[in-house]
């Protein structure tokens, strides 16, 4: 014998729109970001291993600093090499699976901590939270930048400080914006019936609140995801980064800036790479935004 659901649950089920709107909407994905996204970021990441020509962090000194095919270069190397003879691009392939290792690992630990929190503060307030949000101003507050810096010098460089300061990064975010859906949504009437029907705190929170405010955590985490491939490129330029020899878009860059004029293949692939993926993002958050979010269908 199974549950029936509450008077409660089927008014909330009945006042938000979530489910039909989300799946009614992913059937017209736009489809240049998302060929660009699948073409340089998800098939490269998830198939680089069996899919790149070569190794890419062997290299071969007579093949060192090859032009890209379209520029007097062999198929065999068709991006070209660096100055090590490496492939570039086989480095680029496994710099894609670098970049969305991150971005997968830091959204999911900056969204999860920064979700509970917005929950936190919106639905008790009081001490809560002006606690948690006096935490998100201070964290808002501290440069990025410095802070991947302080853990390269303390910790060293890895994959692991990345996820840290991507996280540090994200959860006041998450926590803004959350605590605001949730001080709308608490007020509802279906919310009001939930806590009228016996409801606790937990699963008003859990079944009612959270779900309604899904679609804005969806919206931003998508529109997160070029954010920390930047920040993850720009750290590894500057050597905070993933360490070397790990192939990263950002540390490719890093390495061909001395080579501009003379091997400019170089730093332009992965730049381009970054640029074009990033692009790709940001339209798809913007289209999913313009889908997910009730207030902008209203307008």
């Amino acid at each position: 014998m199974t549950d029936s659901p509450s008077p409660a649950d089927r008014v909330a089920d009945d006042n938000t729109g979530r489910k039909p709107g989300f799946w009614r909407g992913l059937r017209r994905l736009p489809l240049i970001p998302m060929f660009v996204l699948v073409v340089l970021l998800i098939i490269p990441a998830l198939s680089a291993d069996w899919l790149a020509p070569h190794d890419p962090i062997r290299g071969s000194i007579p093949d060192r600093l090859k032009p890209p095919v379209f520029f007097g270069g062999t198929w065999e190397f068709a991006l070209g090499t660096d100055r090590l003879g490496r492939d570039i691009l086989s480095r680029i392939m496994h710099g894609a699976k670098v970049s969305l290792s991150i971005s997968i690992a830091g959204i999911l630990a900056g969204g999860v901590l920064g979700t509970a929190l917005g929950l936190i503060a919106g639905y008790f307030r009081g001490l809560a939270d002006a606690i948690i949000m006096r935490l998100v101003d201070i964290t808002m507050a501290l440069p990025s930048i410095l802070l991947a810096l302080v853990l390269a010098v303390t910790v060293g460089p890895s994959f692991q400080t990345i996820i840290v300061v991507v996280t540090f990064v994200l959860w006041a975010l998450y926590a803004r914006q959350v605590r605001g859906e949730v001080l709308s949504i608490r007020e509802r009437d279906f919310v009001a019936r939930a806590r009228v029907a016996g409801a606790s705190d937990l699963r008003i929170i859990v079944r009612h609140i959270l779900p309604n405010a899904a679609n804005t955590i969806i919206v931003l985490a998508t529109l997160q995801v070029g954010s920390v491939i930047l920040l993850e490129a720009g750290l590894s330029f500057l050597g905070v980064g993933i360490p070397r020899p790990t192939p990263a878009w950002g540390l490719m860059v890093a390495d061909g800036r001395q080579l501009i004029v003379s091997a400019w293949w170089i730093a332009f692939f992965p730049g381009l790479a970054i640029t074009l993926t990033v692009f790709a993002l940001n339209l798809l958050g913007d289209w999913m935004r313009d889908r997910l979010d009730p207030r902008l269908k209203e307008v």
